[in-house]
């Protein structure tokens, strides 16, 4: 499917996925305008999934509102409904993210939380909200 310049679209960027409108096209890909984040990013090792013990272990934040990236072709589609508030959708992103990790037992959750732990401080901060 051909997209253009100014569609609403979903993005998968590394483990997050998004919503965001198309600024720019280019060979093999596009660039995108985040609106909302859809699920957030995993927090480890993309290269060794659901493992702990790795050299350096990844915290990953989600794309910011109105953060350009550029995105492979195959990771963008056109998006039809509503996007959600920015903050709202990272709120929900992130909790939902910390209950699905909430409901396993192992070394790499227990990895996992403790970087979220972090990256909801920063947002915090960033945002001037609270995950209570």
């Amino acid at each position: 499917m051909l997209l253009n310049i100014g569609d609403l679209v979903t993005a998968h960027y590394k483990s997050g996925k998004y919503t965001g409108l198309i600024t720019a096209i280019r060979p093999g890909g596009y660039t995108i305008k985040i609106s909302s984040v859809l699920r957030h990013p995993a927090q480890g090792d993309l290269h060794n999934p659901n493992v702990a013990d790795v050299p350096f272990f990844h915290e990953r934040k989600a794309l910011a509102e109105g953060e350009q990236a550029n995105i492979p072709e195959s990771s963008v589609h056109l998006f039809n409904g509503e996007t959600a508030n920015y903050i709202d959708s990272l709120l929900a992103a992130v909790v939902k993210l910390e209950n699905r990790l909430l409901a396993k037992d192992d070394a790499f959750t227990v990895r996992s939380l403790q970087t979220l732990q972090a990256v909801k401080k920063e947002y915090a901060l960033m945002y001037k909200i609270s995950f209570e």
